[in-house]
């Protein structure tokens, strides 16, 4: 699946958002505006100006109602230019550093990797930017992937790039907090070359909906080992 590095490589970028209004301007303009061609926010029924503040900014603002990480995902996915090349996830809190995006891509557009994963385990963190609850829950993930699907990670870092070819091949089907983690499986399970590359991490501007909450820490929590347990046992 070894992307073909003749002649440009075309790269979008797909910001899930919901209720951003404070961050989302700042995400974009971080983003070089020579690495990624098309920006793509999904307002995730934000009930803020999030979709204006996003438009403000110079990104394409397309809408997902049905709350759900991995359903703004698949719904920018559905939104992405035909000739999209890489596509790159990144945050709409500001909690990642935008401006990192050529770490992520210069392996995949050396022809080196199909997926890269940005990880802040391995990078600079700022203090109290990653809850314990989260710091934990990313190292079992980690460990039960190793174990079982011989994937080697320390990270289920959000910021990520990979390349079309590779992302149609996952087909992704998770509409919530196991998003990430699905990639990471079925991407060992095909035996796709994926890289980590340190990136810096930051406190999000505003309340995190997973995280920053019991309810949603738990939430993703269960879903998360759930995902990892129904690939284990059930296959793809």
């Amino acid at each position: 699946m070894e992307l073909q590095t003749r002649g440009p490589v075309h790269t979008s970028v797909i910001i899930p958002a919901l209720n951003e209004e404070q961050a989302i301007g700042r995400v974009i303009a971080d983003i070089p505006a020579d690495l990624a061609e098309d920006v793509i926010v999904v307002d995730n029924g934000s009930t803020d100006a999030t979709a204006d503040a996003a438009r403000g900014a110079g990104a394409r603002v397309v809408h997902e109602p049905e709350r759900g990480y991995g359903a703004a995902c698949l719904r920018g996915i559905a939104c992405l230019a035909p000739r999209t090349d890489v596509v790159v996830f990144l945050d709409g809190d500001y909690s990642d550093h935008p401006d990192e995006m050529v770490l992520l891509l210069d392996p995949i557009r050396a022809g080196a990797a199909d997926m890269v994963i940005g990880s802040r385990a391995l990078g600079r963190r700022q203090k109290g930017a990653m809850p314990f609850q989260a710091r934990f829950g990313n190292r079992l993930a980690c460990i039960l992937m190793r174990l079982l699907f011989h994937a080697n990670h320390t990270d289920l870092g959000p910021f990520r790039a990979i390349t079309r070819t590779a992302l149609e091949a996952v087909q992704m089907r998770d509409r919530g907090y196991g998003w990430t983690i699905e990639m990471q499986i079925k991407a060992a399970r095909l035996g796709l070359r994926v890289r980590e590359v340190p990136v810096s991490y930051r406190v999000r501007i505003g309340r995190s909906k997973i995280s920053g909450t019991v309810r949603g820490a738990v939430g993703a929590g269960v879903k998360i080992l759930y995902t990892i347990l129904k690939y284990a046992v059930m296959g793809w």
